[in-house]
């Protein structure tokens, strides 16, 4: 949705040595936004982004006007498998249609053969690669890891609304996680919820809307670690005038 960072030129990088011909597209989807003030204050970088993606090697930019990009467009009710139960389904009402519905538009019109989409926005991945796998897709949905700053804040374009004190509070979201997984598999899915969400709670400044623990596969919260050798530690929180997310794997010791 444009105000590029790091994080989107590394999948730009990472298309450009995987196919012939890189394409971005760049579009602030009204469909998934359920807080009119939250789509009003997105950051818009036009000039700055174009610059971006041609020194990373994007040979052609698709940013098209509302008017154009949904024009005899009715949006769709797809089945997402109940992937937008759990995690951010209920904190955003609708945001998940709106996802699908604009990617679906975007590929109406580009035709890719591969889609390349970041690991930070874990459970919009998982839901596209469900929607493309039950509806047939042509495209290749591709996750690329994370992209973090070097104290490991994610990158987001969020951040750029994050002044000095936010930006210190932000890292709770990292450290959160992290300590989270010091303490996966040795102890129980409960008391490693628990030192995540404390290190939240204990932060000034963050205001913290969940933390969780969830099944590889369908995201739904874990109550155990049973047999699984891999589990997503995923969190959501307030810090100052932006919403941020994150999440990692927690793999089980050898």
């Amino acid at each position: 949705m444009g105000a590029l960072h790091e994080g989107h030129l590394d999948l730009v990088r990472r298309a450009r040595t995987e196919n012939g011909v890189v394409v971005c597209s760049i579009f602030i989807n009204p469909l998934q936004f359920n807080d009119a003030a939250d789509l009003a204050r997105y950051p818009v970088r036009t000039t700055e982004d174009r610059s971006m993606l041609e020194k990373a090697g994007c040979d052609a930019l698709f940013s098209p006007r509302k008017e154009e990009l949904f024009a005899g467009f009715s949006p769709s009710q797809y089945d997402l498998g109940g992937l937008d139960e759990f995690w951010e389904g209920p904190s955003r009402p609708g945001h998940f249609q709106g996802v699908v519905n604009v990617v679906e538009r975007l590929f109406h019109f580009v035709r890719p053969d591969s889609a390349y989409f970041g690991e930070k926005d874990r459970q919009q991945l998982h839901i596209l690669h469900s929607v493309a796998d039950r509806y047939r897709w042509a495209e290749r949905i591709i996750a690329c890891q994370t992209v973090r700053e070097s104290d490991g804040l994610a990158l987001s374009s969020r951040n750029l609304r994050l002044n000095a004190s936010d930006r210190s509070s932000a890292l709770a979201l990292v450290r959160a996680l992290r300590s989270a997984a010091d303490t996966a598999w040795t102890n129980s899915v409960s008391a490693t919820i628990d030192v995540g969400a404390a290190v939240l709670r204990n932060t000034s400044g963050v205001i913290p809307d969940y933390f969780g623990i969830a099944h590889p596969e369908t995201l739904a919260p874990l109550s155990d670690w049973g047999d699984l050798s891999e589990a997503i530690a995923l969190v959501a929180a307030q810090v100052g005038p932006v919403r941020l997310i994150d999440n990692i794997t927690l793999t089980r010791p050898a």
